[in-house]
């Protein structure tokens, strides 16, 4: 099998036919059976390996063949027949993309648990064997994620809120719903959103700093363990643990009875600490741990978490050197060792890119209200800051605009608010009183102004096997990321430079 691809080389297009370079190697790749259903009894191998759009993606489990007949991850808890792993796909680097999801439907006709009317609809009110009734999971992988408001401390008291909400558009019908919505006897708004990844744990537990550089604060603690919370594992920091993840998870997302055992969700937790997910081999770069750049799980299995990128080592360091040494190409022909060359070096000025093309930085909440001036001038890697990651090290949250109006790409499919800051409390110091947005995100944990659409930064690895996009699912592509910052910032980057962050994002 070959393929035509399309490289910017200096500049310049060339058309080159490349040859798929990669083969899986491993005995436990499971590319025939990618589905994971509960309770499907296979053993979780040390290492597994899928195929993607671009090349492969690699698990590695190092605490070697994992049984999961009877395991909680990989049983339902709840009455939904889901279990951890329906929405934690391991050829979706642990997460779930559109693809599998779309497959999932054609295959059961809409009948797996995936597409349980709690939150795998668009609101359980809808008629639930019509494909148009879970149009935001088909079309942009989005779960139903249903906070109650006014929103509540971690203590279960109500929190007064700064602002007022009400609801602008609703195409799904649940926000304004008699049972479901604002109005409800027990008012609840819905927002919907990607799951993220649980793999590399290690990176999203990781604390670079003992206070909150947002807001200068000492973090908060983990009342069980007394370690520092690093505020990294969800869109909205509605849970601080990966045990408190797991405990909302199963109640909401599997529909549990009660809260699972402390024996059930140490398995769990244990599970995903456990798990390093990268992508390993590309279609057109080859193998992504050469001997010359490291990329792959193994990099980060064998890396310390937490670290901060600085000028003499730039986050992705681990692929810069294919700009400087040339690749070893033994068994291809020049013409294909001139196109797996010239990604690579596309690859490698990703990786530059992403640290020294700096460009203004406005009304970003989260960042240029907190010292550092509006406009500030930086580059990506100012806010996806930890190594081999893409995280932010310094805890806390940011508004980048991918849910706030004007600057969220347009999504007439998923609702809109509108949301008042009242007259005792401070306005938003870049949007004023009155914010619209799609998502008020992590406002819906604090009931603050300045939060309106403030989302927990996630990590970057494994994107290749998991589209689309952003919290909100608004970039179908990873063109569509480096498009909407361009555009967001008006950075102004060149079409090599574009094609140069895709390559890097297409390797992580």
């Amino acid at each position: 099998m070959r393929l035509t691809q399309a490289l910017l080389v200096g500049g310049a297009t060339i058309m080159t036919v490349v040859g798929v370079i990669f083969a899986t190697a491993h005995a436990a790749d499971y590319d025939d059976r990618r589905w994971w259903p509960p309770d499907d009894g296979r053993v979780f191998p040390p290492v597994v390996e899928y195929s993607n759009e671009h090349g492969a993606l690699r698990t590695l489990n190092i605490a070697g063949p994992t049984e999961t007949r009877g395991h909680p991850f990989f049983t339902p808890l709840g009455s939904n027949g889901r279990a951890c792993v329906t929405c934690h796909q391991p050829a979706d680097a642990m997460s779930i993309s559109v693809a599998t999801i779309q497959r999932r439907w054609r295959e059961t006709q809409g009948h797996d648990p995936l597409f349980a009317a709690i939150d795998g609809s668009n609101c359980p009110h809808l008629p639930q064997d019509r494909q148009s009734s879970h149009s935001l999971l088909l079309e942009r992988g989005l779960f139903r994620v249903f906070r109650p408001w006014p929103p509540l401390d971690a203590e279960g008291k109500r929190i007064e809120p700064q602002f007022t909400i009400a609801v602008v558009r609703d195409p799904t019908g649940c926000n304004t719903h008699a049972v479901y919505g604002l109005k409800s006897k027990s008012p609840t708004i819905s927002v919907y959103r990607r799951p993220r990844p649980v793999t590399n744990a290690k990176y999203l537990t990781a604390v670079g700093f003992s206070f909150e550089p947002k807001n200068g604060l000492p973090l908060p603690r983990d009342p069980e363990t007394g370690s520092l919370l690093s505020g990294n594992l969800m869109a909205d920091s509605r849970a601080p643990t990966l045990k408190a993840q797991a405990i909302d998870a199963a109640m909401v997302h599997l529909q549990a009875p009660s809260p699972p055992t402390e024996s059930v969700l140490k398995q769990i937790v244990a599970f995903e600490n456990q798990l390093y997910s990268a992508q390993s081999k590309d279609k057109f770069g080859g193998a992504l741990t050469d001997g010359v750049a490291g990329g792959g799980p193994e990099t980060l299995r064998d890396s310390l978490a937490g670290d901060l990128q600085y000028s003499g080592s730039p986050i992705w360091k681990e692929f810069s050197p294919w700009l400087t040494n040339p690749p070893t190409t033994s068994g291809l022909s020049p013409q294909d060792a001139a196109a797996q060359r010239a990604f690579r070096e596309s690859v490698a000025r990703g990786a530059e890119i992403f640290v020294k093309r700096t460009f203004l930085i406005w009304d970003a909440a989260g960042i240029t209200n907190m010292g550092f001036g509006n406009p500030v001038r930086n580059s990506c890697a100012f806010c996806h800051n930890m190594q081999h990651t893409g995280m932010d090290v310094a805890p806390g949250q940011v508004d980048l605009g991918t849910t706030n109006e004007p600057t969220a790409n347009a999504s007439p499919e998923l609702p809109l608010f509108k949301l008042t800051c009242k007259k005792n409390f401070p306005e938003h110091p870049h949007y004023g009183r009155v914010i619209y947005t799609q998502d008020p995100g992590f406002a819906l944990t604090t009931g603050k102004c300045i939060d309106i659409g403030k989302i927990t930064i996630q990590q970057m690895r494994g994107l290749a096997a998991r589209a689309p996009y952003f919290s909100n699912g608004s970039a179908k592509t990873l063109r569509e990321i480096v498009d909407f910052y361009d555009r967001r910032y008006k950075i102004g980057y060149s079409e090599q430079e574009k094609q140069d962050l895709v390559n890097l994002m297409s390797v992580l």
